[in-house]
C-alpha cells in the first residue's frame, strides 16, 4: 500500500490578524503549518499559536521570492501548498489536494483557478478571473528571488491543472489595496531597475494605455460593468505607477 505524502502549508505574514483566521480554518487538515513573520505588532502571532503553526520570525524584509524560500525552508511535507493570508482553500479544491497526496509522489506540480475579490464582489472577468496560479508542487522546488510578483520554478516540471478554487480576498478597501499596489510598484521598479532596465517618458503612457485597454477588451472588464472599469483604471494606474517609478529612478542615478 502506498503511502500517503505530507503536506506543508506554507504562509508569509504580517500584520494579518483581520484575516489569519480564516485561512488557518480551510487548511487545519494539513501536516503541517509553517508560518514566517515580518515582525507584526498585532495579533498574528497569537492567532497562529491558537493554531499550533510552526511560527518563525525574520524581519530582514528581502523581498517576497527570497522570504517564501525562506519561509519553505522550514517544511517537512513531501508536498508545498504556498499560500498567502487574504486566500482561502475551498472545499472543492480540499478534496481535490488530498486526491493528489494520496498518489506517488512525482515531477508534477499543480495550478488552480483563483477568485478575486474586488470591493466586495468576486470578479469573473478583468484579468482576475480564472487567474490560475501554481501553489502545490514537490518540496525540492522553490520559488524565485523577484522582489515582487515572484512565481514558482518549475524547473520544467509538467503543470497540472486542478479543479477547484482558491477564494483571494484581494481588495477589501480602496485605499489599502492602492497603498499595497504602490509599494509593489516600487518594489517592481527597483528589481528592473537592478537588472539594468529603463524606460522613456513616451513608454510610460504606451504602457499605461496598452494596459487599460487590454483589460477592458481582451480580459473582457465591460462584461464586470462599473467593477470592471473602475478595476481596468486601478490596473492601469498600477501601470503607470510602475514605470513612472523605474524612470524616476534611472533619471535620478544619472543625475
Amino acid at each position: 500500500m502506498l503511502q500517503r505524502q505530507s503536506l506543508s502549508i506554507v504562509i508569509i505574514t504580517k500584520n494579518e490578524s483581520e484575516l489569519l483566521t480564516e485561512t488557518l480554518d480551510s487548511v487545519y487538515w494539513a501536516d503541517e503549518i509553517i508560518l514566517l513573520d515580518s515582525g507584526s505588532s498585532d495579533a498574528t502571532i497569537k492567532i497562529a499559536s491558537k493554531y499550533g503553526v510552526q511560527i518563525y520570525e525574520s524581519k530582514n524584509w528581502m523581498g517576497f521570492g527570497k522570504q517564501r524560500q525562506l519561509a519553505q525552508s522550514f517544511s517537512t511535507g513531501d508536498m508545498i501548498l504556498m499560500l498567502d493570508a487574504d486566500e482561502r482553500i475551498t472545499p472543492e479544491l480540499r478534496h481535490m489536494i488530498q486526491k493528489i497526496l494520496e498518489e506517488p509522489a512525482s515531477e508534477k506540480v499543480y495550478s488552480f483557478k483563483r477568485s478575486n475579490l474586488f470591493l466586495g464582489r468576486f470578479m469573473r472577468y478583468s484579468g482576475w478571473y480564472p487567474d490560475r496560479v501554481i501553489r502545490l508542487y514537490p518540496r525540492k522546488l522553490c520559488y524565485n528571488e523577484n522582489l515582487v510578483h515572484e512565481s514558482l520554478n518549475t524547473q520544467g516540471a509538467p503543470i497540472i491543472a486542478l479543479s477547484g478554487e482558491l477564494k483571494h480576498l484581494t481588495c477589501r478597501d480602496i485605499i489599502v489595496f492602492q497603498h499595497k499596489q504602490l509599494n509593489y510598484a516600487q518594489a517592481w521598479a527597483e528589481g528592473q531597475f537592478q537588472r539594468g532596465r529603463s524606460c522613456s517618458i513616451f513608454s510610460i503612457f504606451t504602457h499605461t494605455i496598452s494596459g487599460f485597454l487590454k483589460t477592458i477588451l481582451l480580459q473582457r472588464a465591460f462584461l464586470d460593468g462599473k467593477y470592471g472599469w473602475i478595476l481596468a483604471v486601478v490596473k492601469a494606474q498600477y501601470t503607470f505607477n510602475k514605470y513612472l517609478a523605474l524612470w524616476a529612478l534611472h533619471n535620478t542615478s544619472r543625475s
